[in-house]
């Protein structure tokens, strides 16, 4: 497969790039160390059209392709994964399933603003006994009228205290399993819709994280997206295209860990000359330059096979399988390149940890990636 990027393509890594050094990079550590949301960033990257890349110009996007969103979204997550997994959720998550399967009305009254950036999107399936097991979900949703009343609570929502519009997965018919799910979108403000206290976590700490709440929430029929009973079906498709937006951002985060080595390894002087000059780290250089080239040709395989109107959800589960991984052992590797000081928050690579390990547990852990691709292998004939 021949990955030789078009000129629009590495127009739009550039452009990304030349976003994330000057705009994203200089306040990454103090936002880290404060849990500050981006909101300044988060506009600017809406203005720029990079909220809405896929979606398209008829409804406020930039009509691009997917692999022109892994590249920019590898850019942004290097400088920082925090305003990665935002940009990824609002793109792959939200974006992507109103386009696909929103009603002309929804597209024209919540997509639009959404890609144009002018709101930001949240995506709510997981809850407090529903994470890998998504068909067990408690929060209901009963038809009364012209609107359906929502009960019930979600968790670990990212953007969920930032965010405007929220995709909320829910229990329509429980006699139906998960063929009773259905998908609603619910607007911030909407009476009987709160959240929990935002999460204090380990990495990705400029993105808010959150628990969402639902008593007797009143949603307007016209705010099913796709049909009643397809929630479920919706949720797993969707993320088979969020999992290429994480795949890119463990990336971003390994190839953030690659240069800081390297850079680190040339101006560290040991035993009369730059450490780089020792096997040892050459070898962990050169280690984590074949985990990330093998990982990049993951991610784009998926991507290109998801532009290309194939089946792409093994391929994107391998991609977030790997990726993950690599993001992991990268930054661990960056670590112990860079000693004690890659111990301390001056030197950013802890932060590279911090961020990486989530990208193996949300959008589906690694174990739950290994069961997609492993159903794949045995479903072929």
């Amino acid at each position: 497969m021949n990955f030789d990027f078009t000129e629009e393509q590495l127009m739009i890594q550039e452009s990304a790039r030349d976003f994330a050094q000057s705009e994203i990079v200089p306040t990454a550590v103090e936002r880290d160390i404060n849990a500050e949301f981006p909101h300044a960033i988060i506009k600017k990257l809406g203005e720029l059209g990079f909220l809405g890349m896929m979606v398209p110009p008829e409804y406020g996007g930039a009509g691009l392709d997917t692999l022109s969103y892994v590249l920019a979204m590898i850019e942004i997550s290097k400088a920082d994964a925090s305003v990665g997994v935002i940009m990824s959720v609002n793109n792959s998550l939200v974006c992507y399933g109103l386009e696909k399967y929103g009603t002309d009305f929804i597209k024209q009254n919540y997509l639009t603003p959404l890609a144009k950036g002018e709101k930001l999107g949240a995506f709510a399936l997981s809850e407090p006994e529903a994470g890998s097991d998504a068909t067990k979900q408690k929060t209901t949703a009963d038809k009364d009228g012209d609107f359906y009343i929502l009960n019930g609570m979600k968790n670990w929502i990212t953007n969920g205290i930032n965010a405007d519009y929220f995709l909320v997965m829910a229990t329509t018919d429980k006699s139906k399993g998960h063929h009773g799910i259905s998908t609603f979108l619910v607007e911030k403000g909407t009476p009987g819709f709160g959240h929990g206290k935002k999460e204090d976590k380990l990495g990705i700490r400029s993105s808010d994280t959150c628990s969402l709440t639902f008593d007797n929430c009143r949603v307007p029929k016209e705010n099913m997206v796709w049909e009643e009973g397809k929630g479920f079906n919706f949720a797993m498709n969707t993320l088979n295209g969020g999992r290429i937006g994480i795949a890119a951002q463990a990336l971003g985060i390994a190839e953030a860990s690659l240069e800081a080595s390297v850079k680190y390894s040339k101006e560290r002087k040991a035993f009369g000359s730059t450490i780089s000059g020792f096997q040892a780290i050459q070898f962990k250089l050169a280690d984590m330059a074949v985990k990330l080239d093998a990982a990049k040709l993951l991610t784009f395989h998926a991507a290109a096979a998801k532009d290309a109107g194939k089946k792409y959800y093994k391929e994107a589960a391998m991609a977030k399988l790997y990726s993950s991984k690599i993001a992991v052992d990268c930054a661990l590797d960056a670590i112990q390149i860079h000693g004690g000081y890659g111990y301390v928050r001056e030197y950013l690579v802890e932060r590279f940890l911090r961020d990486a390990k989530i990208t193996e547990i949300y959008e589906g852990t690694s174990e739950i990636q290994r069961m997609v691709i492993a159903r794949a292998l045995l479903d072929e004939k």
